[in-house]
């Protein structure tokens, strides 16, 4: 869902909510990972029924991932995906069902951002083809090893991943097959769960498929109400949606986020550095060695512990009516809607980034004791209680503008010093760079070779030339940011701004009130839509918002009084969505006499298709957060100027057309296998629905038709892939599955079930959201699911073997980081979610040892976690005159965004610390110490003055500590 940051603020202010997955690897002789016994019980100390797998998710980062190289061709990424399927299977061993769910052809009112988001993509790739081009021609003037240019046919255009491509048919066969080999003699998978696989030709987007599913199987008479489901993708609004089932068991399970991770350069595959500062391979290296990335890490999203929270936060006493804890719920999920969704702009007024939510909520509360009842019940909104709250909104609006511009420049003024610094910083290592080449021979012991003398400082030179590129880097990256927002903005905070907003944005008189409210009513539909959308499916396949941008929460002065009726209409067919999504550049992907009617001038359609167009950057500062002014497709004559050329259409393309059924598959193990298979032989229609039985299907009811996939038991099924062998014992029965019908009228409403059982609270009576200062009280929650699990502790000797610096007061340990990694009033610390123990990476940012991450404001030398015999790691924010901190052996980073640091940063412990061993120095902007240092297995080390003024030399360093101090290293932007 469009809510950028909404994750990231949710996991800093409701900690508890997110836990680690463990899975059961385990490696050969050679390094290579043992294949995983699914059906053994789960490591995580709990054993789910269900896991559903929003498929596009899974598909967009292993076809071209930006975290490493992509594979090299589709037989590849086919492959990559279910690497990854097999993956998160073997974390969550399913019992009951997996549902794979494709996304089909969507609703209007999203096809409209799909639209926005493959014309950004096939420009952004256009532009950046351009720019490797031309970087590989100077990189070779230059005399640079630059690696073979890849193959033109090697290219892949992500936009193919969209219902009806090619890509997409032969993604369904691949999966088919996968799915028939794992059932047949994977363990975990063989008689365990019935598998789903909802394709793209089945309309409806993955997620909320999967959605249906849920809603429909839940308001069966026997369905189980205690349900463990686990729900897999990245999207905000899972959360959104798994808590609008009410189910109380309901776990999300996506990819750890890491902001800021380096990411492969374009032209050489190597990390360190962008498209622009590169300079080809090393010498040797012909670009075809094999390189070694790390592996994302899973993490759970427990909702019942986001319930916790929010049943603190949403209390409410003395209401003059009942309070209902689901009803809040529902009322919360769709205040997140004002702020981002998938189908409309979000309020001008309303940022994550500026505790959006927080002041919603707030307004909410204040607001429930006037409205006389909920805003939304099952899917349905009272908007006369909506527009209460959007009139309060409206109120404090002008100062919510006034307040961001406030920021605004206090971050510029930031800005400003932060790049004045790292120019000082830049001068000094060209200074020092100088120096090195002319007296790094003078320090070398006497026996070595001059060979030596020339590898250290081709080293040596190396490693400066990479961190001015990185100053450079940076210094050009805040140039763009400051002056890519160049075009006639509306400055929100000056008086008459609404007027000119409307004026500038929407190309009418400024004056017109009349709009102004019929732009905001249109708004209030779409909430109405999209509410309904969660809790209920689609309410039209055609409805969507006709305008670019939001209103402004002043405007909704007559939206209580807003009639709100749907028409359902028909969804798109594949090849139709294609047409209404696609850019020219992408008609590869659909049928040629269709690709024609985007190129041709006399097209009556031809206007859908601008070689170019702008982009509003709307007061942001990166083109992807701007608006993309597309015009919108005019369905009626959309379809008009496809029916003359549907008859050109070739069997193939008629086949990826049509609209298809999700298809089960059951192993020949399953108590259900003999029941389908008897349906073959008995010759039964194909068109004919028949019922499952809920009691023979382990809970799940809907109907079966016969399908044209299956195959004969002990058949041969060939994989779409080359080189995969195929399945020469087919024992696996496939049908077409539908969901359970209901009436046209049907109602599902959003409650418990009843017979259902709360899991365990986790959080400690009274413990409510983070606000901003952590954890004061030394209290751990739960960590993982089963809440008697041990935890292991150390005493105080352990602690003093470690380097750990404690408190000499009382003998309590008190600043040492939960496992967490952020501790006591941290600010700096790790993430909630963060991994207990690190290992140690020679990048930039890494965590050195026992202690890194975090720490709390200590007393005197304490502060940022670091330290540790192991080597700092980045520290936390220090105590208030002291930096990163340090234990007895190591130092560590300095403190966080620091306050520089007694009188050489971080004061460091031993002999290994931040002041002494250079490097880890001060603060992150301040303090005595450069941000760069050499690597510690040198025998060299820095050092440095008090003062802001760095002085740099060489001296000889007797305990090879240099860098970030402390055993092993690792000061802040220690790179070696």
């Amino acid at each position: 869902m469009g809510v950028p940051a909404f994750f990231r603020w949710l996991s800093r202010k409701y900690p508890s909510v997110i836990i680690e997955c463990i899975e059961d690897v385990k490696y050969d002789g050679g390094g290579k990972k043992l294949p995983i016994d699914s059906s053994k019980p789960n490591p995580n100390e709990i054993e789910f029924d269900n896991l559903y797998l929003d498929m596009n998710g899974i598909i967009h980062p292993c076809t071209h991932p930006e975290d490493k190289p992509a594979p090299k061709n589709e037989d590849e990424m086919m492959v990559a995906i279910f690497e990854c399927i097999d993956r998160l299977f073997a974390i969550v061993r399913p019992r009951k069902v997996l549902y794979m769910a494709i996304d089909g052809t969507a609703p209007r009112a999203k096809m409209n951002q799909q639209r926005s988001r493959r014309f950004r993509a096939s420009k952004e790739s256009a532009e950046m083809k351009a720019e490797i081009s031309r970087t590989r021609k100077e990189m070779q003037e230059k005399g640079y090893n630059v690696p073979p240019e890849k193959p033109k046919e090697s290219h892949f255009d992500s936009n193919c991943i969209t219902p009806g491509t090619p890509f997409m048919d032969r993604l369904s066969k691949f999966a088919t097959c996968s799915t028939k080999e794992r059932l047949a003699q994977a363990p975990g998978w063989e008689g365990r769960p019935r598998v789903i696989l909802s394709d793209a030709n089945v309309p409806g987007e993955g997620e909320h498929k999967i959605m249906d599913y849920i809603r429909k199987q839940r308001a069966q008479p026997d369905h189980d109400p205690n349900t463990q489901h686990v729900l897999c993708g990245a999207d905000a609004d899972l959360i959104m949606l798994g808590l609008a089932t009410h189910e109380p068991n309901f776990t999300i399970i996506r990819e750890e986020f890491k902001p800021n991770q380096p990411k492969p350069c374009v032209i050489c595959s190597q990390i360190g550095h962008e498209l622009k500062e590169c300079t080809g391979l090393p010498d040797g290296d012909d670009g075809d060695s094999e390189k070694v990335y790390g592996e994302t890490k899973f993490i759970f999203v427990r909702l019942n512990v986001l319930k916790e929270y929010l049943s603190q936060e949403l209390t409410m006493p003395n209401l003059p009516f009942t309070y209902e804890f689901d009803r809040a719920i529902d009322d919360w999920v769709f205040m997140c809607f004002f702020v981002g969704n998938d189908f409309l702009p979000h309020l001008p007024s309303l940022e994550i980034r500026e505790n959006a939510i927080d002041r919603l909520v707030k307004l909410y509360k204040e607001c429930c004791y006037k409205t006389g009842g909920w805003l939304t019940d099952s899917g349905k909104v009272n908007m006369k209680r909506v527009q209460l709250i959007l009139t309060n909104l409206g109120k404090v609006e002008d100062e919510i503008f006034k307040e961001r511009q406030r920021k605004e420049k206090m971050f510029k003024a930031r800005d400003k010093a932060k790049r004045q610094q790292e120019k000082r910083e830049k001068e000094a290592a060209n200074q020092f760079k100088n120096q090195t080449g002319r007296g790094a021979l003078g320090i070398m012991k006497a026996g070595d070779t001059a060979v030596a003398h020339g590898a250290h400082n081709q080293i040596m030179q190396q490693r400066f030339k990479t961190l001015s590129i990185d100053l450079t880097t940076m210094e050009s990256r805040l140039e763009r940011i400051e002056g890519g927002n160049s075009e006639k903005i509306v400055r929100l905070y000056e008086d008459g701004a609404k007027e000119r907003y409307y004026e500038s944005k929407f190309e009418v008189n400024p004056h017109n009130i009349p709009f102004r409210h019929n732009v905001a009513n249109e708004y209030a539909i779409g909430l109405c839509w999209v509410l309904r959308y969660y809790y209920q499916g689609c309410a039209s396949w055609k409805w969507f918002f006709p305008y670019h941008y939001a209103p402004f929460a002043s405007d909704f002065a007559s939206c209580g009084a807003v009639e709100v009726g749907f028409e359902l209409a028909e969804p798109f067919k594949p090849l139709e969505q294609l047409m209404g999504v696609f850019p020219a550049a992408s008609r590869s992907h659909v049928p040629s006499p269709w690709g024609e009617l985007m190129l041709e001038p006399e097209s009556d359609i031809i206007d859908f298709y601008p070689e170019d167009f702008k982009i509003d950057l709307n007061g942001k500062k990166f083109a992807w957060q701007g608006v993309a002014l597309l015009p919108f497709v005019d369905e009626g004559r959309l379809k008009k100027a496809l029916k003359p050329v549907y008859p050109l259409l070739t069997s193939d393309e008629v086949r990826r057309n049509v609209r298809g059924d999700d298809r089960l598959f059951i192993s020949c193990k399953h108590d259900s296998y003999k029941q389908l298979l008897d349906l073959y032989r008995m010759g039964m229609d194909k068109n004919t629905e028949i019922p499952i039985s809920a009691t023979e299907f382990e809970g799940m009811a809907g109907t079966v038709l016969l399908s044209d996939e299956t195959l004969e038991p002990n058949g041969v099924l060939h994989s779409p892939v080359d080189g995969l062998q195929p399945i020469c014992n087919n024992q696996v029965v496939t049908v077409r599955f539908r969901d359970p019908k209901y009436a046209e009228d049907f109602w599902f409403y959003a409650k418990v079930l009843e017979g259902a059982t709360q899991p365990p609270k986790v959080l400690k009576p009274g413990e409510g959201p983070v606000m901003g200062h952590g954890r004061g009280d030394g209290y751990r929650p739960v960590i993982g699911f089963n809440p008697n699990l041990p935890r292991a502790s150390l005493d105080q000797s352990a602690h003093r073997a470690l380097g750990h610096h404690t408190s000499g007061g009382g003998g309590q340990y008190s600043n040492v980081a939960p496992p967490s990694g952020g501790g006591g009033r941290g600010l700096m610390g790790s993430a909630p979610y963060q991994s207990q123990s690190r290992a140690l990476h020679k990048n930039h940012f890494s965590g050195g040892g026992s202690g890194g991450g975090g720490g709390g404001r200590g007393g005197y030398n304490q502060g940022g976690g670091g330290g540790g015999y192991g080597g700092g790691g980045r520290g936390g924010r220090g105590g208030y005159n002291q930096g990163g901190g340090g234990g007895y052996g190591g130092g560590g980073g300095g403190g966080g965004s620091g306050r520089g640091g007694g009188s050489g940063g971080g004061r460091g412990g031993g002999s290994g610390g931040g002041g002494y061993g250079g490097g880890g120095g001060g603060g992150y902007n301040q303090g005595a110490g450069p941000k760069f240092s050499l690597c510690p297995d040198t025998n060299y080390s820095i050092s440095a003055t008090s003062d802001l003024t760095a002085i740099y030399h060489l001296q000889p360093g007797n305990n090879r500590r240099g860098g970030g101090g402390g055993y092993r290293g690792g000061g802040d932007y220690y790179n070696s």
